[in-house]
């Protein structure tokens, strides 16, 4: 499996999970640790001007969607 063919597996992952649970993967749940620690990753490398070109159009999708369900309430 090539290096863009895993990114693009992991953020289809994200996505899914995303819509899945309306929430962004908690840092208090081990299963849920790979993606954010890939959400971290992709976000400092992004910042850092590091990032494909191609995956920054992507990767500011993903940003969006987890914005949406930022600090979300877990009792609503």
């Amino acid at each position: 499996m090539k290096q863009n063919e895993r990114w693009m597996l992991r953020y289809h992952e994200l996505m899914k999970f995303l819509e899945e649970n309306h929430r962004n993967p908690s840092k208090h749940r081990i299963e849920e640790h790979d993606y954010l620690n890939w959400l971290k990753a992709n976000r400092k490398a992004m910042n850092a001007g590091k990032m494909k070109p191609e995956r920054v159009e992507k990767f500011k999708e993903l940003l969006a969607m987890t914005e949406q369900y930022r600090r979300k309430n877990q009792y609503e």
